[in-house]
């Protein structure tokens, strides 16, 4: 409650919590509200046409309502990135704890593994994979891909944290005691490290996010489903950029800028109270 109160004392960090409730609101309550269709055409109203009674945002380029598709792509936008950010924290935590505690060789090994993922790009290894598979590319199977080639730079700072604590005088009497070193790293590693791996599992979703949109945008994101980038990849190749169409492609932009925007603020106020260095 202290760290809550803390928290709501940063303008930051109300704004960040706000926006993101916002879109979460929108997502799971907005079917609640407004009668989601992505699949009817409305042949009368036509492509692209402009926001009136029958469709508060207008249409796409398939006569779709565009209110429906932002609502359905911001659900799945938030999905992928929830999966995503699940896989690579835990991936990254679980690899950074280990090696950080455990020092040596096997530290040695699974920091050269990380490095290995850090210094290839993991967007060009997001495109290799998505373009391998062609069929049955779900948003669950796109979290898992962004979350398996995005967790290297997690697993190097928990592994900085985690070997920092490794000389502490409690880890120590715990091992004097004849503590295992799993029991050591759940009780009394892991506890030290739970607002950093909060923090780094916001910037996982806000990653997941962004890289999903990124990869949609160039034709291999999720055939399932419509996302955030699928919009803005159905946009640029209909000409909706070529002809100046701007409700095909700023709506969807703007959800995308102001969901990552506000998991970055989220983030940067909690590393502000978190952090004894930052803190005022």
């Amino acid at each position: 409650m202290k760290l809550l109160k803390n928290l709501l004392k940063s303008p930051m960090f109300v704004v960040g919590i706000g926006l993101f409730l916002l879109t979460l609101i929108i997502a799971f309550f907005g079917p609640l509200l407004y009668s989601v269709d992505t699949l009817t055409r409305d042949v009368v109203a036509g492509p692209y046409a402009p926001s009136g009674a029958g469709h508060i945002l207008g249409t796409d380029h398939l006569g779709r309502d565009y209110m429906s598709l932002l609502i359905s792509g911001l659900r799945s936008s938030l999905y992928v990135g929830f999966v995503s950010g699940i896989i690579a924290t835990t991936v990254g935590v679980l690899i950074g704890l280990f090696g950080g505690f455990r020092g040596g060789w096997v530290d040695e090994i699974l920091n050269v593994g990380t490095n290995l993922f850090i210094v290839i790009p993991s967007f060009v290894i997001l495109i290799l994979i998505s373009s391998a598979v062609k069929d049955g590319r779900s948003l669950t199977l796109i979290g898992l891909i962004i979350g398996c080639t995005t967790w290297s730079w997690s697993a190097r700072g928990v592994r900085a944290q985690a070997s920092s604590l490794r000389s502490r005088d409690h880890i120590a009497l715990a091992k004097i005691n004849g503590a295992s070193s799993f029991t050591i790293v759940i009780k009394h590693v892991l506890p030290y490290l739970l607002s950093y791996v909060f923090m780094v599992f916001i910037m996982q979703v806000s990653t997941g996010i962004l890289s999903e949109a990124s990869i949609s945008m160039i034709g291999l994101g999720p055939l399932d489903s419509t996302s955030l980038g699928i919009i803005l990849n159905q946009a640029k190749d209909n000409g909706a950029l070529s002809d100046g169409i701007w409700m095909a492609f700023l709506p969807a932009t703007i959800i995308i800028t102001l969901t990552v925007f506000a998991l970055y603020l989220i983030n940067t106020s909690m590393e502000g109270v978190f952090n004894p260095r930052l803190r005022k």
